[in-house]
């Protein structure tokens, strides 16, 4: 819960800052790392209620902790995320990376947005009053992304403006609609306009030139979607900043670390944008990128810099980013200051502890019967034969930018077949809200399976069943257990189901602890391996193929969509 600072808490603050009375918190023997000259040094930080009052000095506290030599650094802050891609909830998300050091996250409840409406931005906010981490919110802009889709839900800028005020609102989340804003669609007006004394975050892969000059002059300030140092040093030169992103499926660290640089730091900050809790296991959250960074050999004070201040400071958070008096007390103590190996974590002044977990309040969960989809059957994915090639999706691993690609497929009976020679593979879409009934019918290039299917209610954006596979009974079994299970992932082969994980939470977020989640994926994983799937991730990737705002093919409940023409593509005979 906000912290309430009233003219008693001031006096506290002052009076313990200047060592006229005992702090509630001292951090002793720890070196400081200051994100705005780089410098190390031993110091006591003291600290009273939420806030930092105290560094460079020696304090006394009511409670101590003895750093032993650590270094301190401040809190990580994750620009741009999706909780509901860690496919638990916001307490189980807190749990799981607030010990990595994220002491702020900055999420757009986008996917549940578009199943929920409202009522799932109201869940998160009432999430983000209880979790220990500061989860702030930038509300949904685009819901849905496109009228090429169908959602669960439509967000106008009526639906909004009720949320406008609450505490841990920012503004205005990722908007992906770019070419509504060049083409002024006077809804998409409506919503910047009520936010131009706000933030409002940018989503616009590939835009530049003109277009990006005119998406900027609406006053968007921010963007995770650059995937090249070419891309991202122009929008730097026209004042935005870059977030660079390191999630599951959408992997640019690679390519924009060389931007990272002293002239620039200031400005580049740190986002996930979608990780689920396996990755986390395995390599990290945002340590996992600082820690590749500074291997790659860019400063330590670039990389600590961009994974706090810098982000604090394009977001408006004025009061975090940096250990120093009157600042938030989000305080990361390092084992290891290069490698970032987290030790301990203070947020908001309490020491995160499993004790602090178990003390928070709870929500109730909410959409726990919003996949309405009905059982589907094998002929239902037949796909007309063609008389010329046909469009593909073709998936780039560690990218959500696709190809479209051309290529001649077998057909037989007057239908159309995946061609496992070329690793094409079928691709469908079923809406799943209960609201049009539509399957979107195509192939893609790019899974390597040569038998089965692997099914996601994890559908960027709409959040529609997403299934790829290798013949119509794998596909047909595999739809049907998510429908079954009320959202989630599953793998089939033929009339068996291979794993599965249920999502019953909007279809998007499990009822189990982390852990357990972490533990199903890893059996998803060996299951999809086991019918030849070559990608990394491909549950994530699976549910980015429905994405329409991103280029260059991809399919919704309607067919297959030409992003670059924003329309839908006439595969018929």
């Amino acid at each position: 819960m906000p912290v309430i600072h009233d003219e008693g808490f001031l006096k506290r603050a002052i009076a313990a800052g200047a060592g006229e009375e005992p702090a509630d918190l001292v951090l002793k023997n720890v070196k400081l790392f200051n994100v705005i000259d780089g410098s190390c040094k031993e110091t006591d930080i003291a600290v009273v209620g939420d806030r930092i009052v105290g560094s460079y000095g020696s304090y006394e506290g009511r409670e101590t902790l003895d750093g032993e030599g650590r270094v301190a650094v401040p809190g990580f802050i994750d620009t741009h995320l999706h909780v509901e891609s860690s496919l638990v909830t916001p307490f189980e998300f807190d749990r799981c990376v607030l010990p990595h050091g994220v002491t702020t996250a900055i999420c757009d409840p986008h996917e549940i947005s578009n199943v929920l409406g409202a009522e799932g931005i109201r869940y998160f906010l009432d999430a983000s009053l209880e979790t220990l981490l500061d989860l702030k919110v930038n509300l949904s802009s685009c819901v849905p992304a496109t009228s090429f889709e169908t959602a669960g839900a439509c967000l106008e800028i009526g639906d909004l403006l009720p949320f406008r005020d609450h505490p841990n609102v920012i503004g205005l989340a990722e908007f992906m609609n770019f070419p509504g804003v060049l083409a002024c669609d006077p809804n998409v007006l409506a919503k910047l306009a009520a936010f131009q004394d706000g933030h409002i975050d940018g989503h616009a892969p590939l835009l530049s030139g003109l277009g990006l000059n005119g998406y900027l002059a609406a006053g968007i300030r921010t963007d995770h979607e650059a995937t090249s140092a070419v891309e991202a040093l122009e929008k730097l030169s026209k004042g935005m900043t870059i977030l660079m992103r390191e999630g599951s499926v959408s992997k640019d660290l690679d390519a924009l670390a060389p931007i990272l640089t002293p002239d620039v730091s200031a400005f580049v900050a740190l986002c996930t944008d979608d990780r689920n809790p396996l990755d986390i296991a395995e390599e990290g959250h945002l340590d996992s990128m600082v820690r590749r960074l500074v291997a790659k050999g860019i400063r330590p004070l670039d990389a600590y810099r961009a994974a706090s201040w810098s982000g604090a400071n394009a977001f408006g958070l004025k009061d975090r980013g940096l250990i120093a008096p009157g600042r938030r007390a989000d305080i990361v103590l390092l084992d290891d200051f290069e490698d970032c190996r987290v030790n301990r974590v203070v947020c908001g002044g309490r020491l995160v502890s499993d004790a602090a977990f178990e003390a928070r309040g709870s929500v109730a969960p909410v959409g726990l019967a919003s996949v309405k989809a009905q059982p589907v059957a094998a002929r239902d994915f037949d796909i007309p034969a063609r008389n010329d090639e046909t469009s593909v999706i073709g998936v780039l691993p560690g990218k959500i930018i696709t190809e479209h690609l051309k290529k001649r497929l077998p057909a037989t009976g007057g239908k159309t077949l995946p061609d496992l020679e070329q690793d094409v593979l079928k691709v469908a879409v079923v809406e799943r809200h209960g609201n049009s009934g539509n399957i979107g019918l195509g192939f893609v290039h790019g899974f390597g399976m040569k038998r089965g299917a692997i099914a996601s209610s994890v559908g960027h954006d709409s959040h529609n069943i997403c299934v790829v596979g290798a013949d119509d009974a794998s596909i047909a079994t595999a739809v049907n257990r998510v429908i079954a299970m009320k959202g989630g992932f599953a793998v089939a082969e033929s009339d068996s189901v291979m794993a599965e994980l249920a999502l019953p939470v909007a279809g998007l977020m499990s009822l189990e602890t982390f852990e357990t989640v972490r533990r199903d994926l890893e059996t998803l994983r060996t299951a999809a391996r086991s019918l030849g799937c070559t990608l990394e991730e491909p549950f994530l990737q699976v549910a980015f193929l429905p994405l329409p705002v991103i280029p260059h093919l991809k399919i919704t409940d309607h067919g297959v969509f030409d992003v670059d023409r924003f329309e839908l593509v006439d595969q018929g005979s």
